[in-house]
């Protein structure tokens, strides 16, 4: 961090989450450096071993775990939408949370948070009608664990009508449009890869409280979470220096 940086004093300094037990390789030197974990509970990704695997971890390193639940769909990882119909979209999230809180409760970590994964979680934050189906099973069932939920959202929204307590979330390491969604993947530089890109992203959220939209419109925002994907192929290579940088 530059003399300049460290006279600065940041509007808010959020907690690191990162996005786990998905099979990447390097999950082991993720751990140390984020302060909660949302695992995959079979939806999108998880067998046994891969759960049991990423809660050692997070016991090993004294770090907190929440469900990561998806649509039904291993072969696209969770990242299209799948037309379900309601009932069973919602027994197939009770199911998902149902084994993380059994495994969890196993290794004898409690349950931080739930966030949803991928398609899932960017279709609650545009669809009032998900956003309030999913909420009102939440509301019904965990009612008093925390959400990770995007600002400016109809998941936030309902969140925050049905008493569901919520944290705001902010990628680190994805571009945004103008209003304040996630840039389609398809995207070209929709994800961030590089230490330089990450960087002027936290740097700006943590010091002047805004996102610059990849049309270049800049978008006030606060957050309590700040995500970094672990499947970022380059997660390795800059998160160790961004949590040195901004959190030591």
């Amino acid at each position: 961090m530059s003399h300049y940086e460290q006279l600065k004093k940041p509007i808010f300094l959020p907690q690191i989450n990162c996005d786990l037990g998905e099979g990447v390789a390097w999950e082991e030197e993720i751990f140390p450096f984020i302060d909660v974990a949302s695992l995959a509970c079979g939806g999108h990704y998880g067998t046994q071993e891969s759960l049991d695997n990423s809660l050692n971890l997070a016991k090993k390193f004294n770090k907190k775990v929440g469900a990561h639940p998806s649509y039904p769909d291993r072969i696209n990882f969770g990242r299209v939408t799948q037309n379900i119909p309601t009932e069973d979209l919602l027994e197939q999230i009770g199911h998902q949370i149902g084994w993380f809180v059994e495994c969890a409760w196993a290794h004898k970590v409690p349950m931080d948070h739930i966030k949803f994964h991928g398609a899932l979680y960017n279709d609650a934050a545009t669809d009032p009608a998900l956003a309030r189906f999913l909420t009102s099973f939440l509301a019904a069932v965990y009612p008093t664990i925390p959400l990770l939920v995007p600002p400016h959202s109809q998941l936030e929204h309902h969140a925050q009508l049905k008493g569901i307590p919520i944290r705001l979330e902010v990628f680190a390491d994805r571009s945004y449009t103008s209003n304040y969604q996630l840039s389609p993947r398809s995207q070209e530089g929709s994800l961030l890869k590089t230490l330089e890109s990450v960087d002027s992203q936290v740097n700006r959220l943590i010091f002047e409280g805004k996102l610059m939209s990849q049309t270049g419109e800049y978008l006030p925002i606060v957050a309590d979470t700040l995500c970094f994907h672990g499947d970022n192929p380059s997660i390795v290579d800059f998160l160790p220096t961004l949590r040195k940088r901004y959190w030591s």
